[in-house]
């Protein structure tokens, strides 16, 4: 099988990241085409998806299918062995209840607070819709808890396609540092550790882009997730591959990364600024040093 999936801004597109969670957090294969949101290369990525007129919208097996919840649905009907969603008939309805409010609501939390994955922000005062909208989203992560038989801490236990659709509204909180209970905060970080998660948030940092309009004049403190490793961009030195660990192309003199005293080389600056914003979200790197 093959899939394709079109993305705005990985800092900046919510749709975008629950697109590509659809398929990432499930170890489903796909090719990723990227624009920059509002640009002319948007729309030019948008026309070869027609009739598709937002992202996310993917090519699933030669056919295009937009909206995410159309997405979810079509891959949850290809690959039944990864269990996108709970397998409980009642658990499995409340899922899809759960993700279609998220489909279709909290216009308030959505408008006053964009996803910003490059933040988290202190002194952000959030309006009472707002704060209505994020009572909601906690009251409906409580009301799953009923579900859940293994206590993963996901919100059916295991991860499924309701925590896809309520991974960006996990950046929200902690990017604006929205009140909620102990509960909705251990769930926010369970979210934000995502492995899948932390590659897309270290793409995006990695792209460099700053969309106008998105940041706020507040003053930001570290980003709650997981700390990453420490890692630096390097002129020289001996790497220890010869080829790059995603590509398996010869790695270049202008992109090279040194952990832990170790160098590692990728094929392009690109995979390794995304290696070097969390290097322990790419396996593939880390299986390269010695030591650890």
């Amino acid at each position: 099988m093959t899939h394709e999936l079109a993305i705005g801004d990985r800092t900046y597109s919510s749709w975008s990241l629950r697109g590509w969670l659809a398929f990432a957090g499930f170890n489903i294969p796909l090719t990723t085409r990227k624009a920059r949101m509002y640009s002319p290369e948007f729309a030019a990525l948008l026309a070869d998806f027609a009739p598709a007129r937002l992202v996310p919208a993917a090519r699933i097996n030669g056919t295009v299918v937009w909206d995410t919840l159309a997405i979810a649905e079509t891959l949850a009907e290809l690959y039944p062995e990864k269990h996108l969603w709970p397998a409980a008939p009642a658990a499995r309805a409340h899922a899809r209840a759960i993700v279609a409010e998220m489909h279709s609501g909290f216009v308030a939390l959505r408008s006053a607070c964009t996803m910003n994955l490059r933040h988290s922000y202190a002194g952000f005062t959030p309006k009472a819709e707002v704060l209505a909208d994020v009572a909601r989203v906690e009251q409906l992560w409580e009301s799953c808890a009923a579900y859940d038989e293994s206590g993963d801490g996901w919100l059916f236990g295991h991860y499924s396609l309701a925590d896809v659709f309520y991974a960006p509204v996990a950046t929200r909180i902690a990017t604006y540092n929205l009140p909620v209970g102990p509960r909705a905060q251990t769930y926010v970080a369970k979210s934000l550790a995502l492995p899948a998660f932390r590659r897309w948030r270290a793409m995006g940092l990695a792209e460099g882009f700053v969309q106008p309009g998105y940041d706020l004049d507040l003053p930001s403190s570290p980003w709650p997730g997981p700390t990453p490793l420490a890692a630096r961009a390097v002129d020289s030195g001996d790497a220890l591959n010869a080829h790059c660990p995603y590509s398996g192309k010869p790695v270049a003199a202008n992109a090279l990364l040194e952990i832990d005293g170790q160098i590692i080389g990728f094929c392009n600056p690109f995979c390794r600024d995304k290696t070097l914003h969390d290097p322990e979200a790419w396996p593939d790197a880390m299986a390269l040093l010695t030591g650890r």
